[in-house]
């Protein structure tokens, strides 16, 4: 059961957060309550578990970037901590996460590499793996950008 602020903050969370200095404060003004309580609900609703997940779509044409590639890893397992870590830390990568591999799909390292050009994006490619002695990957390159949409919400609110 949620709250009628709970459900005020999660309306004002899906959509597009402000670039701003202050982008809660913003957030908090919309929903009528201080950045405080608009934070304390947010951490409320993330330790129970109602919102797992809170990340930003990075619209990469729009930031100046007109090449990006997926770059999937076989990192050894014992290993995927650490050199997630040193993936993540490249400035060209904006996702770094592990799934699962399958049976004819060895990867379970994903890197996305946003770049000016495909070669830029292979060269980063290439420095991840000399950064990280994981030499065993694929670099697939975007060729079309899908519609990204998430869920709304209590839209009436």
């Amino acid at each position: 059961m949620l709250s009628t602020l709970e459900k005020k903050v999660i309306a004002a969370i899906q959509g597009d957060i402000p670039v701003s200095e202050n982008p809660y404060l913003e957030l908090a003004e919309t929903v009528g309550v201080s950045v405080d309580e608009f934070l304390t609900v947010l951490k409320g609703l993330a330790d129970r578990g109602v919102i797992r997940r809170f990340g930003a779509t990075l619209r990469h044409q729009k930031s100046g970037f007109t090449a990006n590639a997926m770059v999937a890893w076989q990192v050894d397992e014992d290993k995927v901590q650490t050199v997630g870590e040193t993936m993540a830390a490249f400035s060209e990568v904006s996702h770094c996460y592990r799934r699962d591999p399958a049976p004819d799909w060895p990867y379970n390292v994903y890197t996305m590499v946003h770049a000016t050009s495909e070669d830029d994006c292979l060269d980063t490619a290439r420095r991840i793996s000399e950064a990280t002695g994981v030499s065993v990957y694929s670099v697939l390159f975007s060729r079309k950008e899908l519609k990204k949409t998430s869920m709304k919400y209590f839209t009436d609110l």
